[in-house]
C-alpha cells in the first residue's frame, strides 16, 4: 500500500483589515497548489483579528451563517486550485448560538463537512466561553478525497481523549487549526516552556495513536483592545509530525510562511503493527475515564 499526499500550511499574521487578510490567504492556498499541495490547512479563525482578547458583544458582527459569504469564497478558492482544504470559521447558528467552526471543503469546492470545537476554554485573553457554544457534532473524521481527516480545533489539542476519538472512528490525519501565543509578562524561560508543551503534547497523540498531526497556528502580534494586557504574541512553530511523532517540519515562530510537505499515510499502518496501542487497549478498565474527577 502506498498513499502519499502533499499538504500545504499557511501561517500568518492578520490584520483588522478582513477583506486583505483573506486575500493573503488565497495568495498562500494558491501557492500551496502550485507546489503540489492536496490538502491545504488554514490557522483558526483565520479571517479576523482574535477578537477574543476581550468581552464584546459588538464582535458577534463578525460571525457568519455556514453556508455563507466565507464558504463560498473559500468554496471557488478550493474549486479552482483543486484542493481540499481545512478552513476555521466564526459560525453565526442562530441569535445567541455562536461556534467556533472548522469547515473543510472537497477539491470540488463542495463542503465535505465541518466540525464545530468541543473544548472552549476560559482564560485571560482568551475569553473564548463569552463567544462560542461548544461544539455539538462530535469527535467524528470527515471523508475526503485524500482521506478521512480527523480535524480539532486548537484547544482540543491540549487533550488526548479527542484525538484518540478521532482514531478509533478511522481518522487517517489529526488536524489543528490553531490561535495561541505568549503574553509578554511572560518569562523567556515560561515562553518556552509553553511553547514546548504544545507541540510535545501534539506529538504525543501522533504517537499514541499511530496518525500524522498537523497544526498550523497564526503569528504576528495582536493588541489588547482592553488595555488590561500587552495583548499576545502568536508564537506561529506551525508543524507537520509523522506517525511516530517525528518532526517532517516546523515553520518559525516570527514570520509567516507557506509550506507544503509530503506525508505517508501508508507508514500509519507500519507503525500500528509495529506498537500496537489499540489492539493493547484495556477498554474494560476504562470507566473511570467519564468521571470528570475521582475523589
Amino acid at each position: 500500500m502506498e498513499k502519499k499526499i502533499r499538504v500545504g500550511i499557511v501561517q500568518q499574521a492578520n490584520t483588522d483589515n478582513i477583506k486583505e487578510n483573506m486575500q493573503r490567504l488565497k495568495a498562500g492556498i494558491e501557492s500551496c497548489a502550485r507546489q503540489g499541495a492536496q490538502l491545504v490547512v488554514l490557522q483558526e479563525l483565520h479571517n479576523t483579528l482574535y477578537f477574543c482578547q476581550t468581552e464584546n458583544t459588538a464582535c458577534f458582527d463578525l460571525a457568519e451563517s455556514i453556508p455563507g459569504a466565507s464558504t463560498d469564497f473559500y468554496g471557488d478558492i478550493a474549486r479552482a486550485a483543486g484542493v481540499v482544504l481545512v478552513t476555521s470559521l466564526f459560525e453565526r447558528r442562530t441569535a445567541g448560538v455562536y461556534h467556533n467552526t472548522a469547515v473543510i471543503f472537497e477539491r470540488d469546492g463542495s463542503i465535505a463537512g465541518k466540525y464545530r470545537k468541543m473544548h472552549i476554554p476560559d482564560d485571560p485573553a482568551y475569553y473564548e466561553k463569552f463567544y462560542f457554544t461548544p461544539g455539538d457534532t462530535g469527535f467524528r473524521p470527515i471523508a475526503t478525497s485524500v482521506g478521512k481527516l480527523g480535524v480539532l480545533v486548537c484547544w482540543d489539542q491540549w487533550y488526548p481523549e479527542a484525538a484518540r476519538a478521532m482514531a478509533l472512528r478511522g481518522a487517517d490525519l489529526l488536524i489543528y487549526p490553531t490561535a495561541i501565543g505568549w503574553e509578554s509578562s511572560d518569562t523567556p524561560e515560561e515562553q518556552a516552556r509553553q511553547r514546548e508543551a504544545w507541540i510535545t503534547v501534539q506529538r504525543g497523540h501522533a504517537i499514541a495513536n499511530g496518525l500524522p498531526v498537523i497544526a498550523v497556528n497564526r503569528v504576528g502580534h495582536e493588541s489588547d483592545p482592553s488595555g488590561q494586557t500587552n495583548g499576545i504574541q502568536f508564537w506561529g512553530s506551525s508543524f507537520v509530525a509523522g506517525a511516530q511523532g517525528e518532526m517532517v517540519w516546523q515553520a518559525s515562530d516570527r514570520d509567516e510562511c507557506t509550506h507544503v510537505a509530503d506525508i505517508d499515510l501508508a507508514r500509519s499502518e507500519q507503525v500500528r503493527r509495529w506498537w500496537p496501542f489499540l489492539r493493547d487497549r484495556r477498554i474494560d478498565a476504562y470507566q473511570e475515564i467519564t468521571e470528570r474527577f475521582i475523589d
